[in-house]
């Protein structure tokens, strides 16, 4: 049986590997985004605002007008 040529680091997470001199590259992780920060990137700000005013103005149908404005 042969030693594979990477691993996760048992102490770090990291890749491992074999060369000490040339280790594999770490894993690029991505930053955790909230569902408003992947709105944002589909919605312009004048998007965004037609689309709260609408549902505002839903609510206060629903509630017979008692929203402020």
């Amino acid at each position: 049986m042969e030693a594979p040529t990477e691993w996760d680091c048992p102490r770090c997470g990291f890749p491992a590997g074999m060369d000490p001199v040339n280790p594999p590259a770490p894993v690029r992780n991505e930053p955790y985004k909230t569902h408003l920060a992947y709105v944002k990137e589909r919605r312009s700000d004048e998007d965004g605002a037609a689309l709260l005013e609408e549902a505002l103005e839903a609510l206060r149908v629903r509630r017979g007008g008692r929203i402020a404005r």
